[in-house]
């Protein structure tokens, strides 16, 4: 198999090599071929313009132009009716999930304490015993304070075991077992009836 004439046996594209036996990618064509060289022009992209005489720097860098940065604007201040705890319901409650003593969710719980006592206690227990100057059940502790049922129950508990709230539990007699009084349910239902 022969060579193509004027080019090479693999790569019929090559050109001829250069006055000191450069081919077009400035190698020389065989080790020990020493000659000077000739600077020569980077490639450059078809179509791109030339900046600077031959043998500047090129491409040359272009200032870089900065993009518009608007004007950050300070987040708006959360309202304050809607206090969400920054703190997780498991760590206000120390990793309780049951109270000391049952609890009712109709439970009606009233602040005992002076607001001056309410100082160096939990922020949550802060809370509940501003909102507890009116009489407040349990789930509405824990709707207005918007923290779950189990949470409001253990840190009602609390206060009440420190004597900062009082707790009116629903229910009867202590000889009825808990229940509430057959008579005042019956006399309650004909109140309802007669309206």
């Amino acid at each position: 198999m022969g060579t193509p004439p004027g080019g090479h046996r693999y790569d019929g594209d090559r050109h001829a090599t250069g006055e000191h036996g450069d081919d077009r990618f400035n190698y020389p064509s065989a080790p020990g071929r020493q000659g000077a060289q000739q600077p020569q022009q980077p490639y450059r992209p078809y179509g791109q313009p030339h900046y600077g005489p031959p043998g500047s720097d090129w491409p040359r860098q272009e200032p870089r132009i900065q993009p518009v940065q608007q004007p950050r604007q300070a987040p708006e201040p959360a309202a304050p009716a809607a206090h969400n705890p920054l703190v997780r319901p498991y760590a206000m409650t120390g990793g309780r999930t049951r109270p000391r003593y049952q609890l009712a969710i109709e439970a009606l719980v009233s602040t005992t304490a002076d607001p001056s006592r309410l100082q160096g206690q939990l922020p949550e227990h802060q809370r509940i015993c501003r909102l507890c100057f009116e009489i407040k059940s349990v789930a509405e502790i824990s709707a207005l304070l918007s923290i779950p049922l189990g949470v409001a129950r253990i840190l009602v508990a609390d206060l009440a075991e420190a004597g900062l709230v009082a707790i009116h539990q629903p229910g009867g007699d202590e000889s009825a077992g808990g229940q509430p009084d057959v008579t005042l349910l019956e006399r309650v239902l004909s109140g309802l009836r007669k309206l």
